[in-house]
Formats: structure tokens, sequence, C-alpha cells
């Protein structure tokens, strides 16, 4: 791509805009303009600022502004390539030349955790994270998103358009480069103010929050790419892997005593039943209410040595037992028991198994995903969701994973989101629904030969399609065919999660969940 003539006074204006941006959603206080102008002044290689009016405006977005700071830049030969990635960079960089320093950002929090509440605090850094395009809303808001109803309530649906694919160029570029160990990874705290680099996203507009659980120094941070609301990450002050403890539900109760209005919950340690990150010990929390918080409890059962902690198996896919009452001391004390006594709960007819052997290691299988919340009665809540990491040789993905005919839908680890009730579907899936919509209306036609051919997009559909003609046949309205899709694909999800469920939701799955709770101590009331 050519670059073209630059316009100094053009850019110059822009910034202008952007620093008026900066002061009126509270990035910057006056004063600070000087200093941020000149920084923005010599990033553009401009020698004076704009001298004329600034226009007045009220903008909800600084992305049109960065947009056309970024094309600027590119005409003055300030990016190396005019690719996303390399945008992203500068867009970053720009912002954070706009910010308060972190440990401004921090005072102001717990100045406002103090005088007012912690929900206040925790607005007030949500929208500094939308304002400084840290959170990028505008490419969320590109996600497909709806609800599927379902025997276990309303499950959310999302497919995941958000994240941009990388260019060829850089796909390229990315396989020469050399290896860096800085920062460790995208959860260190060392990414706080990081340049970025083509494998590794700039971080000058992060922020982060410093807290204490059990002790231990953690950090808040957003999600860039919120799957929900005030979709945050709470990560361990160092680069330890995760693990599953007694300490976990410790932690997970001290947040929710610090933060009553956010859920928090951990991705499972293991391989498979596990999240994308395992190598950096954090937490996912936000303001959402998930459709697994909002299932109902089936059965009721009690702990002769835990009177004060209530029980009961959820009616929900996967196997989820919820504890709740007033007393954490006594609730992370039964939760702890019950992580323990699974991890070395076998029940062969169930197909669980504890561990196996291999070159004569021991391997675990067993581990729990933990949610924590304080629920409308004022107690603690924790729900415990059973998992297990076997594989066979008829699953080899994992028994208790997704099987082989789903994963033309999903394939990926089922990680906390989704075990909570929300879907978050690969972005292929978008245009794939799209071309299958056409065949439902007539509007397309394609033979049994056609999807037999390996390499056609629609391929791993050719069941589903020939499923769904069957059913719906080839002359619905648009409307209706994506009405269709949506449902279809929402009993789809609910397959995936009763796949991922150890104990299934048979007779025969029930008896088995009774004679894991019977023999860890509870009785059914």
């Amino acid at each position: 791509m050519e670059r073209t003539q630059q316009t100094p006074q053009s850019a110059a204006l822009t910034i202008e805009r952007l620093l008026q941006f900066a002061t009126q959603n509270g990035l910057i206080e006056q004063l600070d303009v000087y200093t941020s102008r000149n920084a923005l002044l010599d990033l553009f290689r401009l020698s004076e600022p704009f001298q004329g009016e600034v226009p007045a405006e009220q903008l909800s977005s600084p992305v049109g502004l960065l947009e056309e700071l970024l094309d600027a830049a590119w005409e003055a030969g300030l990016l190396e390539e005019n690719t996303t990635t390399y945008r992203d960079l500068l867009d970053a960089r720009i912002m954070g030349l706009m910010m308060p320093r972190p440990s401004e950002v921090v005072r102001q929090f717990w100045t406002l955790a103090k005088t007012q509440n912690v929900e206040a605090a925790t607005a007030y850094f949500y929208k500094q994270s939308i304002d400084s395009n840290y959170i990028r809303m505008d490419r969320i808001a590109k996600n497909a998103y709806w609800l599927a109803e379902t025997a276990y309530g309303d499950l959310e649906i999302t497919i995941n358009l958000s994240k941009p694919e990388k260019d060829p160029k850089e796909i390229a570029l990315l396989k020469t480069l050399p290896q860096s160990s800085y920062p460790l990874c995208l959860l260190c705290v060392d990414n706080l103010g990081y340049a970025g680099r083509v494998n590794h996203p700039a971080r000058q507009n992060l922020r982060v929050i410093p807290l204490e659980l059990d002790s231990e120094k953690w950090y808040l941070q957003y999600s860039p790419y919120v799957y929900y609301n005030e979709h945050s990450i709470i990560f361990h002050e160092k680069h330890i892997p995760m693990k599953t403890t007694a300490n976990t539900f410790y932690r997970l109760l001290d947040f929710i005593e610090q933060f009553p209005h956010y859920f928090i919950g951990s991705n499972a340690d293991l391989p498979i039943v596990g999240g994308s990150i395992l190598n950096h010990d954090h937490f996912q929390g936000g303001r959402h209410k998930f459709p697994m918080e909002k299932a109902p409890s089936e059965k009721s059962f009690s702990h002769a040595d835990f009177e004060g902690v209530k029980a009961a198996i959820v009616k929900w896919p996967m196997s989820v037992l919820r504890l709740s009452g007033h007393n954490k001391q006594q609730l992370y004390k039964l939760a702890s028991k019950l992580l323990e006594d699974w991890r070395a709960y076998s029940d062969a007819e169930a197909e669980v198994l504890a561990f196996s052997e291999k070159d004569g290691q021991r391997i675990p299988h067993n581990t729990i995903t933990p949610i924590a919340r304080n629920n409308a009665r004022g107690e603690y809540e924790l729900d415990l969701v059973l998992r297990n990491n076997r594989t066979s040789a008829e699953h080899p993905d994992g028994i208790f994973h997704p099987h082989q005919h789903l994963h033309h839908i999903k394939k990926e680890n089922i990680g906390l989101i989704e075990v909570m009730g929300l879907a978050v579907l690969p972005g292929r899936l978008q245009e794939e629904l799209a071309d299958i919509a056409k065949l439902l209306t007539g509007e397309a036609e394609l033979s049994r030969e056609a999807l037999s051919d390996t390499g056609h997009p629609l391929h791993k559909h050719a069941d589903w399609i020939a499923a769904l003609l069957a059913k719906h046949g080839a002359s619905l309205t648009v409307d209706a065919a994506n009405a269709v899709l949506q449902t279809e694909v929402g009993s789809k999800f609910m397959d995936v999660l009763l796949d991922a469920g150890v104990f299934k939701r048979d007779d025969a799955g029930q008896a088995a969940f009774g004679r894991f709770l019977a023999a860890v101590g509870f009785a059914q009331q």
C-alpha cells in the first residue's frame, strides 16, 4: 500500500479532539493536557499543535479518532505495515499517553471504595478500561449473541468475532521472530505499560488493581475482549501454575467478601478440562448472572460434620454440587474436604477413575471447577463442578469432553465460562451458519457429493445439514431458517455440556452421583 501525503494540521486537530475526549471522560485532568499533547506531537513528529478552534463534541468512544490518527501514522511512515496488529500496537501507545499513572488509578479506586462503595470503584475502573480502548467494545459488538431455550433454562450462545485475524505477512513473520520470555505470559503484571510486539499485545493502556486474597498479593484487571459484563481477571502476583487446592476456595470466598457484587470462579487445573492458560494462577469474575446460577436445586443434602452448610445437586447438564451458608470457615472446610475426597474417588461403573498409570507415573484425573458468589439470601455460595479428564480409544479427546459428533460446533476445552452456560463458539461458524441458512431457504443447493469433499467449508456439518433438511425442508423464510439454526446450535451446546458432565443426567448417572455423595458423608434430606 502506498503512503499518501501527510496532512499535519488534520492529525493535529484529531489530537486535540482526542485530548478533549480524554478530559471529558476523566482519563486526564486539565493540567495533564499539556504533557499529553506534547507527547502526542512528538509521537506524530509534529512541530506544533492545531491552531484553530476545536469543535465542541461529546463522543462515546475514542475509536473513530484513533482510526484517523492511525491512518495519519501510516501516511507519515510511523507504521511498519498498515495491518491490524501494527495499528493495535500504536493504538495502545497513543491511549497510554492520555491516562493517569497506575498508582493514581489505584488511589482513586480505593478512595471511591472507601467513600462510596466498591461498586462505585469497579464502575469507575470498568469505564476507564473502556474509554482507554483497552476493552475493545467496537470489536466486541461484532460478536453474535442469542439465548437458546433448553431443558436446563436459557443457555447463552456467542460466536466470537471480536479477535482480529492475523495478516498472512504477520503469520510468516512470526515464524522468524526470536523467542522472548518477557513478559512470561499475558497475565504477568510485567505487562503493565509494555510496548508489545507482533506476537505480544501492547499494554500501555492497561491498569490493574492490587488486592489481597488469603494474605497473598493478587491483581484485578478487565479482559480486553469481555465475554460478559465487567469480565474480570484476577491473577497472582507471581508466575506460578494454576492448582486447585483448599486455598483456592478460601481465596474465592475472600474475594466475594471484598467484592460482594461480583462472582468469581476458577478454571480446573488439569489439561482437557482446564482453561487455556494453566501456567499462571488466575480466576475470572464479573457482574453477570449466568444460566447455571439461575438453575434450581434438585436434591438437598446435609453433612453431619458441617451442620451450618446446605448442599444440593443443581439441575444442570454437568455435575454440580451447590454449597451455601453464612459461615465462611465451615463452607471453606467442607469444600476443601470435598475436593480431597473427589480427587481420590473412583467409580468404574460410571467410568470415573481417580488415577491411571503411565510410564510408571500416577496420573490424576479428578478435579473441580469452583464458582463463588453471594446469593439472594445473603449467604456465601459455592458451585463445585466435578470434572474428570480421562481419555479412551473411543473418546481420545476426553470421555467427559464434547464427543466427536459435536466437534463441528464445539471442539475446544469446556472452561469456566462454558461450564456456567455461556457458549463461546469459534468465529468460523458465522459464515458457515449463514451458508446453511441458504440451504434451508432454498436460496442455495448443495449435493451430497459436494459435502463429501473434505475441503468444503461445510463438510464437517454434512450429517447435521442432512438432518436439518429432513426435519425442516428447504423452503423456510430467512427469519425462520435463522431461528431454527439458533435453536439447533443451542441444543448442540446443551449436548456439549451433557458430554462434559461426569455423572450423567439419566437414572444410572444420578444414582452414581448419589453414591459419591454418600461415600463422602452426605445424607439426602
